[in-house]
């Protein structure tokens, strides 16, 4: 089989020159400059003793005709792509020709490599070496075009014999040093370039069977390379908001975010997938080269299409409304910052159906961010998109595409949540899951997200966690800590030494740093029955519900409280995730915008009443009319009707009581407020009387019991969180 590359030689100014006129491609973004500066340094300092520093590998532009890439204005396309040496080129342009480099961090820096001519020494300049007249501190002087090496010579001779007496020879040395770095100019380099022929797996196997320890390709960065070449508008905009997210803004509108600061990249996988419903980056690759798959040639007006399908899922993935809604959608899932969040691409991929719902389905707000809420809270818990994600990913999207309407897309992701998280997975996979010592767990991290959702309490306080875990609260210590429940020092007194045994998920639960502090080295049966003093029954309940702490577990085995914690942090989880279920269910959202049916309503139970089915709402008009009760009154009728119903939950199979505790909770939430007004006042009593006083238990025995519970206190959270803007009537 014949050679698929040519052997090309060139000396080191003709390479500078080739990437100066854009014959050679080497674009900012290919791969950003990830070179230590020593790195550069070494470069230079084995050209000037005379040493081989290795080939670059070039592939061939196919098809070419898209302009050129690099820096400054060029005069020719681009026809040999860099595949290997980009960072040797980097430096060695950046230090010849003065030109500044784009760090991984999109930062821009000048490379200044420092000459000391008396000993033919290279260093990386510092302040230091500025200041000292031994050296040449930017070597890039010497090839500028009005440098005199004489001149520069003698000026550098001068400088250093004020401060020192310079000997003959180490004038006649120094003088030769300068020249000979003038000369570096003619290094020899061999270049390979592969022929345009060849597809982009193929040139990534030559790379990989050549180079071992270079920084691997992806396709990503094959596409990034073609932008530059054919559109390159589109890659200085996905270039400019990556650097933008990383700037926190202070006004204006801004990519800025708590999640992530996205890589270019990242944003190419969600257009990919926006446009394409694409996953695998090598076909796409293809289709914009303007190749015919069945054929193997190349059209330009093949290749324009497809690129203008590109830019168009471009704008909507970097359309800043787009991008800040859907980071409300993980708020609303109970994720408050990405140091929550374990996967990055749970969140380009949910950015992805995100997209898609609101431009080709066109899913109501409300409903796309439930949806979107619930399918992230879902990737994240199961880690969908953690092995063979691209597999996965790319059969996600292929799904998508018999459907037509919103409720398609809804009920389909819904569809595919409800087969992977069956009873079978609450009760057995997901604690086995939490059998982990893994800080970044998704099960650990779902966790804090069902926290959120149920907005509890940290441990032993009246804080709520999401206020704690606020990424803008922040100290010399942690406001919240992961507290041991059975203490190391204690544990090891058992026999319990090892770090996997004492850090496991299930002996931690989240608590204030002050708390932490007092309970220090304390075997849990000495510190808990003082931590609870002064609270009441009901604070001691629901704070065993939230941190999943057995019945008399303070005087367990710590075996057998590690394996019955774990069962009931799973309930808790999958507590938090029915939490937004029945928001989704009722096509309803308690946030502080009201949906579009309750806008023209007048009064706040006109608002409420528009919320609920004509049936729902007729009877919820004569609760609004019932004599107002003492909040105590209703409290203590919510308390007594979920105990009602927990005696009967273990003869009565078909009672959903974990459902009924949630409605119970969010009712008693609804109490605690204070300042209320008459007309709210009504509101709530409506709502409590509604889950208390109407309900049969034949009606709540059935497979939709309390969901008309649950669509009269959701209207009415919707209706006050509008109302009070700066309160949470329920996690949001």
């Amino acid at each position: 089989m014949p050679p698929v590359f040519k052997n090309i030689s060139w000396n080191l100014w003709g390479l500078m020159d080739a990437i100066s006129s854009g014959h050679i491609g080497l674009p900012d973004l290919q791969r950003p400059f990830v070179w230590l500066n020593k790195k550069a340094r070494d470069l230079f300092d084995s050209m000037y003793r005379g040493y081989p520093v290795g080939y670059f590998l070039f592939w061939e532009n196919a098809g070419s005709g898209g302009h050129a890439i690099g820096e400054g204005s060029k005069q020719m396309a681009s026809q040999l792509l860099v595949i290997d040496g980009q960072q040797r080129l980097t430096s060695l342009y950046a230090v010849l020709r003065g030109q500044p480099v784009k760090r991984q961090d999109f930062s821009v820096e000048h490379i200044q490599i420092a000459f000391r001519p008396i000993d033919g020494s290279f260093e990386v300049a510092d302040a230091a070496i500025r200041k000292d007249a031994a050296w040449i501190a930017d070597i890039s002087v010497i090839w500028k075009p009005d440098t005199d090496l004489f001149e520069l010579a003698s000026n550098y001779l001068e400088r250093l014999a004020a401060v020192r007496e310079v000997t003959n020879d180490e004038r006649r040395a120094s003088q030769q040093a300068i020249m000979r770095v003038s000369q570096l100019a003619n290094f020899p380099f061999t270049a390979l370039a592969l022929e345009g022929e060849l597809d982009e797996e193929q040139v990534a196997d030559v790379f990989v069977r050549i180079n071992s320890k270079g920084t691997p390709l992806n396709q990503a960065d094959f596409i990034l390379t073609l932008m530059s070449v054919f559109k390159d508008a589109q890659r200085v905009e996905l270039e400019t908001f990556c650097q933008s997210a990383r700037i926190p803004a202070h006004s204006g509108a801004s990519p800025s975010n708590r999640f992530l600061e996205p890589d270019p990249d990242h944003l190419l996988r969600v257009s990919v997938g926006l446009g394409f419903r694409r996953a695998r980056l090598l076909h796409v690759y293809s289709i914009l080269r303007g190749k015919d798959l069945e054929t193997g040639s190349f059209s330009p007006e093949r290749r324009d299409r497809q690129f203008a399908v590109l830019d168009q899922a471009q704008a909507a993935t970097l359309n800043l409304q787009n991008w800040h809604d859907f980071w409300r959608c993980l708020l609303r899932a109970g994720f408050q910052s990405g140091s929550m969040v374990t996967s990055k691409n749970a969140m380009l991929y949910a950015y992805t159906f995100f997209l898609i719902g609101k431009r080709d389905f066109k899913v109501d707000h409300h409903r796309l961010r439930n949806t979107i809420a619930r399918w992230f809270f879902f990737v994240s818990l199961t880690g969908r998109y953690t092995d063979s994600t691209e597999t996965k990913m790319e059969q996600d999207l292929a799904d998508l595409r018999e459907l037509a309407t919103a409720d398609q897309f809804v009920d389909h992701l819904e569809r595919v949540m409800t087969s992977t998280l069956t009873r079978d997975y609450w009760t057995f996979t997901l604690p086995t899951e939490l059998t982990s010592s893994s800080a970044r767990s998704p099960a650990l991290s779902a966790y804090h997200a069902a926290l959120n959702l149920l907005d509890a309490r940290a441990l032993f306080s009246t804080l709520r966690v999401r206020d704690l875990l606020d990424p803008a609260a922040r100290g010399k210590r942690a406001t919240l800590e992961r507290h041991h429940l059975f203490p190391k020092a204690h544990l090891q007194k058992l026999g319990t030494e090892s770090r996997r045994d004492t850090n496991q998920i299930a002996n931690y639960a989240l608590i204030e740093w002050p708390d932490n502090s007092d309970i220090g080295k304390k075997p849990p049966k000495e510190y808990y029955p003082l931590m609870i003093v002064g609270k009441s029954a009901e604070e001691i309940q629901r704070m065993a519900f939230w941190h999943a702490l057995p019945k008399g577990w303070e005087k367990m085995d710590y075996s057998r409280f590690l394996e019955e914690r774990r069962k009931l942090m799973a309930q808790v989880v999958q507590a938090g995730f029915d939490s937004l279920a029945s928001a989704a269910a009722q096509g309803l959202e308690a946030t502080a915008d009201l949906p579009a049916e309750a806008e023209g309503a007048s009064s706040l139970a006109e608002q409420a009443l528009s919320l609920l089915a004509p049936e729902a709402a007729e009877y919820f008009q004569e609760l609004l009319a019932e004599p107002l009760m003492a909040p105590e009154r209703l409290r203590a009728e919510v308390r007594g009707y979920v105990a009602k119903l927990e005696s009967l939950a273990a003869y009565e199979s078909g009672l959903d009581i974990d459902r009924a505790r949630r409605i119970g909770d969010r009712c008693l939430h609804l109490l605690e407020s204070q300042g209320r007004s008459e007309e709210e006042s009504r509101l709530v009593q409506a709502a409590v009387s509604h889950f208390t006083v109407k309900d049969d238990l034949a009606a709540d025995l059935g497979p939709s019991g309390f969901l008309d519970d649950e669509a009269a206190v959701a209207a009415v959270e919707t209706v006050l969180s509008s109302r009070h803007r700066n309160l949470s009537f329920i996690p949001d």
